[in-house]
Formats: C-alpha cells, structure tokens, sequence
C-alpha cells in the first residue's frame, strides 16, 4: 500500500493515475472525519484513502471537524452538495446520535447512502485484577449481583458505545453497575490501569497489550469468534452470556442523491484497498475485521445497526443537550 500525505490532511494520487477528462472525479474530494485526528475514524480513513487516491488519479482531503460527539462534522457532511466532492467517515455512534443529540441536525438513515465498511473491531471487558480480583465473565457477574450499583464501569463517555454498552450488558446479565463517564477513552484507560475504576469495555487492540502483561484482565470479547490477538479469551456467549455482541464499525458515506458514478467508483476503490496486502497487515495489527461486500449488503447491514443501537438508546434513556 502507498501512502502518501502532505500538510492539511492531503492524500494524493500518483503521477501515472490522472483521471481521464470528464469522469467523476474531476477534482479533490473531501473526506469529513467528524472525530479529532489521530482517533478510530482517523485511524482507518487515512490508508483507504491514500489507496483511493491511487486508484482514481485525485487528491483525497481528509478534513477533522471534530465537535458534539461527531454530529457537527455529520451536519455538515449531509447539507454537503451531493456531487461525489464531499464525503463522511462514519461510525456506530453516528447512527444512534440523533435518538440523544436531540439537535443533532441529521437523519442518519435519510441523509446518507452507505457506500463501503472499512473495519470492524471489537469490545472486550476486561478488568484491573488489583481493584476486582474475579478471573471470568461468571465471577464478574457473580460479584455485581452481590453488589447491587457497587462496581465502577467506566465509558468513554455519556452517549459513546461503550456507555450503552454497559447498559445493554446490564440488561443482559441483571445487574447493575455504576456507570463512570469520562472525556474520551484515554483517560478512562488510564483510570483503569490505575485502578480508579475496576473495569471497562474497551476496544481489542488497545487493551491486548496490557491483558498480556497481566495488568489488565480480559473476561470476555463481545464478538462471534475469539480474536486473534486475545486467542484464549472467550466470547461472552462461550462464557455464558448469549448474544451479547458490541462491535464497532467504520465506513464511507456520500450524501443522499449522490450520483451511483461516484458511489460506485468509490466503493470499487476502497473494496481495492480491503483486499490489499498492506491494508490487510494494518488491520491485523488492530485486531480489525471487515469482509469485502456490495453497496446493497452494507446498506442492510447499516439500517440493522441503526435499528439496533437507536432501541439501545432509547432504552437507555440518554438525551444530551
């Protein structure tokens, strides 16, 4: 994979790759990135979009508009002109928040047409062993049922995934738990291994490194299948938990009436990028899945995760102003 970038977020093509006269696209295309730089979203955009650039002979711009829990950037990505220029990267999160950002400015399912996934990656739970010193899913449970509301779960913030997570884990187990919000997933991470709070669902490849050390300790992942990088750590239905599944996912959306030219060329390119070696090695490091699929076939899988997390956060009962 080549990835080239320059200053302001630029991706740009290869000398040999201009686009022939006349064919979307004729100039640089704006990639809204609704998360700062350097987070999930970021993370996985930037390759794709480099290979994009390659593949279709123009600049890739990718544009950070961070702000509300990624609904300013979404706001402005669906009032975009719908002419293939613009285009957003989109989470999990996006999907629900206009159920909690009552001002959100966007209808998800009705303002953008799905266009390709990037990756998918998992939730673990994993606890620090000094603060609670259980060794499965079973103990965990076991203990919060002992402890009505006693065991500090952080999340990477109020309306974030990882805070319905813990109510939809809640639901699912009969517990309750005392739920921590912080200001993003790095000072919860740090919380945790300090041990100001004793446990947390927090994405695979972030906490790997620290389960192997035994600092943290991995109860369960919230996939289908046990995940490479945490090999002996069961799923949460092989644990006894049935279908309790928290995944997060990234993708690429245009706005609604986007022409199928673009649509299609965009999904050809980044379907190109997936099946590349080197993207392919980067998502190995990040324990990140994503199977190659149709513009139809992400569509559905789009409106079941809508459906899904929007009755999550009702449920929930979570409105931020």
């Amino acid at each position: 994979m080549t990835r080239r970038s320059a200053l302001g977020g630029l991706l740009t093509a290869g000398a040999g790759a201009a686009a022939r006269a006349g064919e979307w696209p004729e100039r640089s295309v704006a990639w809204i990135v609704p998360f700062p730089a350097g987070g999930g979203s970021d993370l996985f955009a930037r390759p794709i979009a480099a290979h994009v650039a390659d593949r279709l002979g123009q600049t890739m711009m990718i544009d950070n508009r961070s702000g509300a829990g990624g609904t300013l950037g979404t706001a402005i990505a669906a009032r975009a002109a719908a002419d293939g220029y613009t285009v957003l990267v989109g989470d999990t999160g996006l999907t629900y928040a206009p159920t909690i950002y009552p001002r959100a400015g966007f209808d998800f399912d009705r303002d953008f047409a799905p266009i390709s996934a990037f990756a998918r990656v998992p939730y673990v739970l994993v606890v620090n062993p000094v603060r609670l010193d259980v060794a499965s899913l079973a103990g965990f449970i076991a203990a919060a049922k002992q402890r009505p509301g006693a065991i500090d779960v952080g999340s990477a913030g109020l309306g974030t995934v990882t805070h319905l997570a813990i109510g939809l884990f809640e639901g699912r187990a009969g517990v309750q738990l005392n739920h921590v919000p912080y200001r993003g997933g790095a000072p919860m991470l740090q919380d945790l291994l300090a041990g100001q709070i004793a446990a947390a669902f927090v994405l695979v490849s972030t906490v790997a490194g620290y389960v192997k050390s035994g600092k943290l300790r991995a109860l369960a992942v919230a996939s289908r299948r046990r995940e490479a990088l945490l090999p002996d750590v069961p799923t949460a239905h092989e644990a006894g938990l049935a279908d309790f599944r928290m995944t997060t996912w990234f993708g690429l959306f245009a706005p609604s009436r986007t022409p199928d030219v673009a649509l299609d060329r965009l999904h050809g390119a980044v379907q190109e990028a997936l099946a590349s070696e080197g993207v392919k090695r980067l998502w190995r490091e990040q324990g990140a899945k994503v199977e190659l699929e149709s513009r139809a076939d992400f569509a559905r899988f789009v409106a079941r995760e809508t459906e899904r997390w929007s009755r999550i956060a009702k449920a929930a009962n979570v409105q931020i102003e």
